[in-house]
């Protein structure tokens, strides 16, 4: 609607309000003469029904949240009672007349005394209810109550997003748990043992657990803990004799010089321990000289190794 409408539809409403006041205006006069106002009071008694009206459908308008229900509320009580008076007017024809003064709203005494609480209570009511009504428009802030109507909403979306997930929790703690394990393959494995010299032959390490098995039961392999297993030792030096380590290293430092011939190469490529290349050194180095040693102190420095790898953690070598 453009600003000509506007216009012309405010004024017709103006129009329209002004005359039904000039119609309300006779009845509530009369009404009040009959209960024992002056002329003066007869007068101005319309405003302070009908005008109240009109005020609290200007803060109905302004006002938001409970003060504009509290402002409909008194529209609403207001019209109620100016529509009883004027339809009490109607009833009683001596009210028309100019020259009462003071007369009974109703034959039946109850209903006269209740219609002359209500016509004489109307004007303290507009008192109170006509002032509250102003000082709710005046302190009235648009962007506060705003805000208070946002934070309302908010606080409602928060409180209906946690139930909604506290009956999801609920659910899922009712519902019966159903556990889905993966079938475990069982891998034989032979018992665990020491390695046994017979006739110069040491037993086979025993085989270790498959990485197919283990993926199968999906578990991940766990890290062994304390003393070493003789089992899980170096290969190198669990299956070799003396013998067969002291023929190697004579192949292999066959053309090695004297300076060469050294505990750290010897251990780096026959794979064994320091003790057991300290040993095969010395044992080489006496050969070379005609000095030779008997294999015995190979033996003793193979089981003094033996014995620190029994008793090392793990992650030592």
């Amino acid at each position: 609607m453009n600003r000509l409408g506007r216009i012309t539809l405010v004024v017709g409403l103006l129009a329209v309000v002004l005359m039904a006041f000039r119609v309300s205006w006779n009845a509530l006069s009369d009404v009040a003469r009959a209960i024992g106002a002056d002329s003066t009071a007869a007068l101005l008694y319309p405003i302070v029904v009908d005008g109240l009206m009109a005020l609290a459908l200007v803060a109905t308008l302004v006002l938001t949240g409970t003060d504009r229900t509290f402002a409909l509320r008194v529209l609403a009580t207001y019209t109620i009672a100016s529509l009883l008076l004027n339809y009490v007017h109607g009833l009683i024809p001596a009210l028309h007349t100019t020259s009462i003064q003071w007369g009974r709203l109703a034959d039946w005494a109850p209903a006269n005394w209740a219609l002359v609480l209500l016509a004489t209570s109307l004007p303290v009511g507009s008192i109170y209810f006509g002032s509250d009504l102003v000082a709710k428009v005046l302190h009235h802030n648009p962007e506060s109550a705003g805000s208070a109507e946002a934070a309302c909403a908010e606080s409602g979306g928060q409180q209906a997003d946690e139930q909604a997930t506290r009956s999801r929790s609920d659910q899922a703690a009712s519902a019966p748990k159903q556990l889905t394990e993966s079938p475990s393959v069982k891998v034989a494995e032979a018992p665990e043992t020491r390695p046994t010299v017979a006739g110069g032959s040491v037993t086979a390490p025993r085989p270790p657990r498959s990485a197919a098995a283990a993926a199968s039961t999906g578990a991940a392999p766990r890290r062994a803990t304390g003393r070493v297993p003789a089992t899980a030792k170096s290969t190198a030096d669990r299956t070799r004799t003396d013998a067969e380590v002291l023929d190697e290293a004579r192949r292999l430092t066959a053309d090695w010089s004297d300076d060469r011939l050294s505990a750290e190469r010897l251990r780096s490529a026959l794979r064994i321990g320091q003790n057991r290349a300290r040993a095969l050194r010395d044992q080489l180095q006496a050969e070379r000289t005609g000095q030779a040693e008997p294999l015995h102190g190979l033996d003793e420095a193979t089981s003094q190794r033996q014995r620190e790898l029994d008793t090392a953690p793990v992650g030592t070598a």
